[in-house]
């Protein structure tokens, strides 16, 4: 029951924000377009709920320049670039808690219990992120009790724990190596 009504506090609450950060999303474009950003938008193959396949999108804030960007980084590290993520949510791609939705080889590499993770709608949020965990199977894991335990005052605890996250400062990002390394781990446990 609680699955139709977090879908539909999605398409409400997804359509509110895009509407009211309308303003906000020019200005971002306009600014890519100024810094010469080649695509404004990053779009990625992601799993979804039961491993579906779909495409997530970002702001782009990578470029081939060697030269860092403030106003690029200042994107990361406040988490503006994931806004246009609230498309994915409106479509039914994403909500706004859940599992967030890693690259494919990642799933491609879950062993029967972890492929839990991918039962309900992968989330711009979700309690592996509001927590500390020490590896990548922890990850796995908190996931996992997220989908065991999926309820109207957790995801309520999750966002009120993202919110304080980002005006902390504390937002994890992980490298490219730190993907492929989190990735050799999961092939590794299969052997």
């Amino acid at each position: 029951m609680y699955t139709y009504i977090k879908r539909a506090i999605d398409i409400i609450f997804s359509l509110i924000l895009l509407l009211l950060f309308l303003p906000l999303f020019l200005f971002i474009i306009v600014m890519l377009k100024i810094k010469k950003v080649d695509k404004v938008l990053f779009i990625q193959k992601r799993s979804g709920i039961n491993n579906s396949v779909f495409n997530i999108y970002k702001f782009t804030t990578i470029t081939d320049s060697k030269k860092s960007d403030k106003f690029l980084k200042f994107l990361r590290k406040t988490g503006l670039d994931e806004l246009p993520q609230l498309i994915n949510i409106f479509n039914g791609d994403m909500s706004f808690v859940g599992p967030r939705p890693w690259i494919l080889e990642y799933s491609k590499n879950f062993t029967k219990k972890q492929k839990k993770r991918l039962n309900v709608l992968p989330g711009l949020t979700g309690y592996a992120q509001v927590s500390e965990c020490k590896d990548i199977f922890d990850k796995i894991e908190k996931d996992c009790y997220y989908v065991d335990h999926m309820s109207f005052w957790m995801d309520f605890k999750i966002i009120l724990s993202t919110i304080g996250l980002i005006f902390s400062n504390s937002k994890n990002e992980i490298t490219e190596v730190g993907i492929t390394q989190e990735i050799e781990l999961l092939k590794k446990q299969k052997k």
